[in-house]
């Protein structure tokens, strides 16, 4: 049956009246008259007859009145984004793929965030293996969050926030005996952060751009095997700016800034259109942007 039927239907039994009945709908009385004719073909029942100056239902249009009220609301429900969303009956588990630096300083809050609005949510997280493939457009994750690169054309992005990088060493390396300049800053050993065991980024640039060379004794893949290798050593490295402030004295390490001219680093999250209008999913994401933006606090 045609859904606006249902809807003059509806109309009708409430009101008990073709007049306050097309005045609810916003249409005219003779239309909705046409209409409770063909209602009447359908159903086999005349559904509202003439008592006096008014009409009164027949008992079938009695029993019809809270079904199709109830079916109504339900084709609603289903019909309108969000619509009866309730995260603490979400039962869910969402896939991250972000850096390591990243997800240590923001998965604790995230998750109790999540668990206290919906305690049957999981978050799985994934390291940045997939980056630039096919992982968000075949579903096996649901955010991206990072520093986005290139990504398939259809992709949606959100900027969430810009960070600065800052320069970390063991508390008692010898170049906090005086101010770090570029040229010191170049002299000291180097520890390296990449996936793909690159040697050269910005930094280089820069240092290049004044005349200078820093060495890069060792490259490792995460930020966290970084700070500890430059826990116990010489080596210095690199972090984000008030990131994991607890974590990084824990580590009897010491944070300066970096005598060099860099822009801040960008970072947002990326999502398929497919999930966009999800209630679930467009909760999920409104936690994750609200930790990453609050610095993980």
């Amino acid at each position: 049956m045609d859904l606006n039927l249902l809807r003059v239907l509806d109309a009708l039994l409430q009101e008990n009246s073709v007049t306050r009945a097309a005045e609810r709908l916003g249409t005219s009385p003779a239309a909705v008259s046409r209409t409770l004719a063909r209602l009447r073909r359908a159903v086999g029942d005349p559904l509202l007859v003439r008592a006096g100056q008014g009409m009164v239902p027949t008992p079938r249009a009695l029993e019809l009145r809270d079904e199709v009220a109830a079916l109504l609301r339900g084709c609603d429900n289903v019909l309108r984004p969000g619509a009866g969303f309730d995260a603490v009956h979400l039962q869910r588990t969402f896939t991250v793929q972000a850096t390591d630096l990243i997800l240590v300083g923001l998965a604790g809050t995230l998750i109790e965030r999540v668990h206290k609005e919906s305690p049957h949510v999981d978050v799985v997280f994934l390291p940045e293996a997939v980056e630039g493939g096919p992982a968000l457009r075949q579903g096996w994750v649901d955010v991206e969050l990072g520093v986005l690169g290139t990504l398939d054309p259809e992709i949606h992005t959100q900027p969430l926030t810009r960070m600065s990088l800052v320069g970390v060493a063991r508390s008692g390396h010898p170049l906090f005996d005086g101010r770090i300049d570029a040229r010191r800053f170049a002299a000291a050993g180097h520890i390296g952060i990449s996936r793909h065991g690159r040697r050269l980024g910005p930094i280089d640039t820069a240092l290049t751009e004044r005349g200078l060379r820093r060495r890069i004794a060792v490259v490792v893949p995460s930020h966290t095997s970084a700070m500890i290798l430059a826990r116990d050593t010489d080596l210095v490295t690199l972090t984000l700016a008030g990131w994991l402030p607890d974590t990084i004295q824990a580590l009897g390490l010491r944070t300066f800034p970096l005598p060099l001219d860099l822009p801040p680093i960008e970072f947002g999250m990326a999502w398929h259109p497919r999930n966009s209008a999800d209630p679930g999913h467009r909760w999920f994401r409104e936690h994750l942007a609200g930790v990453v933006r609050g610095g993980g606090a």
